[in-house]
């Protein structure tokens, strides 16, 4: 949305979102405050200030946060028939060191909000279709991170439990914790003492029901018999520790069953929007990580260059210079973690493609350890996603060839 849609506006309706109210501040276009209260997140007490500011003409709705909190005040908005659009939260801070007064309260940040609309719509952002698409992305992508910490905590848990009463078969079978045919293993048999009763035979039919297609489900079974045969003595536990291992077992399966379901729908909304394919033609981009590209970068506008984007990645060196004493650069240490993570992820994930593994060489060659030539191949790759973001056109080994 740019500064020539906001022409016909008449009144500038700003919210200050709150989890149980709002604070609401409408100015007229020649800035005279015609509302100024705080109201509770519900329906009808919106859509009836949202009627009364129609009144008086076009209205447009800003608020600080367009998702979350804010979801509803969007949705209200939009359905009685208002421009909506957002203020980013950097700029709100920025502008409100421009007014008089150090207080924060949600009645300053109401105005402040609406005096931007009004006086600099250009520093707004529009609230469309896609961003509501962000805003379910990050919501998905907000619990999916909560099960895979979840899982990664009673994987954990499981491998310590089966260390301390037999080191020998947490060998064997903690490698392949997360497969579907040894959670199975587990559920039925949560000890070594029912495992080596079970039988090399029985083991093998548990792992085939639970996995037909593992081609190594007996040279597993036989494996186990080997590790449990290994160990003649019971260490004190092991009995608390066979009626534990069961129920883990079950809740890491229903925790990856969960996130294999969750995948499913963050595909489906990544592959709705219409920079779905730009962003997956990237090598080494998948479904997770395009779509926390997506919630978090969106279109890419919000970053004029791409050192922009890498600086609120975290991927660009902290100058510290002060006179002739204090000169140097250090690694960053902000930026925002979880999209930080993602390019990482998919720069790893990209070194089995020429043009990343030929710069990733490059860097190694130079001298750079891993992990400083797998920073400096992300740091490249930031500079690809934004000019495909700019250009809206699918990945190109030129750019990186390049480099």
């Amino acid at each position: 949305m740019t500064s020539n849609d906001f022409t016909s506006v008449e009144v500038f309706c700003a919210l200050d979102v709150g989890k149980s109210e709002h604070h609401g501040t409408a100015l007229l276009a020649d800035g005279r405050k015609t509302f100024d209260k705080p109201l509770p997140n519900r329906e009808p007490q919106l859509r009836e200030l949202f009627a009364r500011l129609q009144r008086k003409g076009k209205v447009l709705v800003v608020v600080d946060q367009p998702a979350s909190i804010g979801a509803l005040p969007v949705a209200v908005a939009r359905a009685s028939g208002c421009e909506v659009a957002y203020l980013p939260g950097l700029s709100m801070r920025r502008l409100a060191d421009l007014h008089p007064g150090r207080s924060k309260t949600d009645a300053r940040d109401a105005h402040v909000i609406a005096d931007a609309a009004r006086t600099m719509p250009h520093l707004l952002r529009s609230v469309t279709p896609d961003e509501t698409t962000r805003a379910e992305l990050t919501m998905v992508l907000g619990h999916d991170d909560d099960l895979a910490g979840d899982a990664t905590r009673i994987s954990n848990r499981l491998r310590g439990l089966l260390t301390s009463i037999h080191p020998a078969l947490e060998h064997v079978l903690g490698p392949r914790l997360r497969h579907p045919a040894v959670l199975a293993l587990l559920q039925t048999f949560g000890s070594p003492a029912a495992l080596a009763q079970a039988g090399s035979e029985e083991i093998t039919r548990v792992l085939l029901e639970a996995a037909p297609r593992m081609r190594t489900a007996r040279t597993t079974a036989e494996q186990v018999m080997t590790a449990l045969a290994e160990q003649t003595v019971q260490v004190p536990g092991t009995a608390a520790a066979g009626d534990i291992v069961p129920g883990l077992a079950q809740t890491l399966a229903v925790i990856l069953n969960r996130r294999e379901v969750l995948e499913q729908r963050i595909a489906a909304l990544l592959g709705a929007h219409p920079l779905a394919k730009v962003l997956t033609s990237m090598p080494g981009v998948g479904v997770r990580t395009g779509a926390r590209i997506l919630a978090v970068v969106g279109d890419g506008t919000a970053f004029p260059t791409a050192a922009h984007l890498a600086s609120y990645a975290g991927l660009a060196p902290t100058t510290y210079r002060s006179g002739t004493s204090i000169r140097g650069e250090g690694p960053p240490r902000g930026g925002n973690k979880l999209l930080k993570r993602a390019l990482f992820l998919a720069s790893f994930a990209s070194l089995s493609s020429p043009e990343s593994r030929a710069y990733y060489d490059k860097k190694r060659a130079e001298g750079k350890r891993h992990n400083a030539a797998l920073i400096c191949l992300t740091r490249r790759r930031t500079d690809v996603l934004h000019t495909m973001l700019k250009h809206r056109t699918p990945y190109q080994p030129k750019y990186e060839q390049a480099a």
